[in-house]
């Protein structure tokens, strides 16, 4: 199977073989590739509502090298969903007429809805022991949060998408570098608005354990537990303290972005942006009066693959 997802800020894939069926109903997908680049496709939509011809042409070189992957590895079945930076955008044609040409199938511009249920199943798969249900999983990404509260066993029990991204609320409110005291303040009463609907919606103040997904929330973890190199092994289902995403929190947003940089685990085309992502995570845990957060590896890009199994 090879999952191809395409947010604001990243386009990653995973291409995975399905667990042999005896291995039991949590085993996990037999990684073979997962890879992911900044192309950063939600450049100025939300102040445009148009998709930069240069994004475009950024995503078009990954995917490319995504599709020469795909053909070498002998997926069988490719799925690739393309969220809210597209969902957005006034020449959304333009994209997917590259999709097609450059991958060979068309993307699939899923609803939020659809996209956070994905997200749902990506990230309660394999969720260790002591991350008691139901779960709140949110999803950061660059022009959208997705909230979803359910459990293993009964599946999503409700599903919403707010327009509080890192790429978004950058772009609309943290203008300097650092940002000041009051673009703070701006981002953060903003996100409050959005996640206080979000949370009534879902209801994600009822669930026992949040679940964070995508890179502000792995990167928020491997700073809390000042990692010097990336690992995905020791960041994937470590639980964090509020007070350690609220200091992680402040320290970005008192940084430059050349001493985000310089942070052993930042990736470079995420020190502009990691701030307000790291944000949303705290307005979430302080709403939601969340006292920690477990983070997850695995999230839409698997719910995607595993959408790709036969039904029985």
């Amino acid at each position: 199977m090879a999952a191809i997802d395409c947010g604001t800020n990243s386009i990653r894939l995973l291409v995975a073989d399905l667990p042999d069926p005896s291995a039991g109903p949590q085993a996990p997908l037999v990684d073979l590739s997962r890879r992911m680049e900044i192309v950063r496709l939600g450049q100025g939509v939300d102040r445009t509502g148009r998709l930069a011809p240069e994004a475009i042409e950024r995503t078009r070189v990954a995917l490319a090298d995504y599709a020469a992957e795909i053909e070498k590895l002998g997926a069988e079945r490719v799925r690739m969903c393309a969220t809210s930076a597209t969902r957005d955008a006034a020449n959304a044609a333009d994209f997917r007429t590259m999709v097609e040409q450059t991958l060979g199938v068309a993307p699939e511009v899923v609803t939020g809805d659809e996209e956070a249920r994905l997200s749902f199943t990506g990230a309660v798969r394999g969720l260790p022991a002591d991350a008691e249900p139901p779960y709140l999983v949110v999803d950061i990404g660059g022009g959208s949060t997705e909230f979803v509260v359910g459990t293993r066993e009964g599946g999503v029990q409700a599903a919403i998408s707010m327009d509080i991204g890192c790429v978004r609320m950058t772009e609309r409110h943290l203008h300097d570098d650092p940002p000041t005291l009051d673009e703070i303040a701006a981002a953060q009463a903003d996100i409050a608005v959005a996640v206080d609907r979000a949370l009534e919606a879902v209801p994600g103040r009822e669930a026992a354990t949040l679940v964070g997904l995508a890179g502000s929330v792995t990167t928020v973890v491997a700073i809390a537990q000042g990692l010097q190199e990336y690992d995905p092994a020791r960041i994937h289902h470590a639980r964090v303290s509020y007070d350690q995403v609220a200091d992680v929190t402040a320290d970005l947003l008192a940084k430059t972005r050349e001493q985000r940089l310089a942070i052993p685990v930042m990736h470079p085309g995420r020190a502009d942006v990691i701030g307000a992502g790291a944000l949303v995570l705290r307005v979430i845990m302080e709403r939601a009066g969340m006292p920690s957060v477990v983070a997850s590896e695995h999230d839409i890009l698997d719910g995607i693959a595993w959408s790709l199994a036969p039904r029985d």
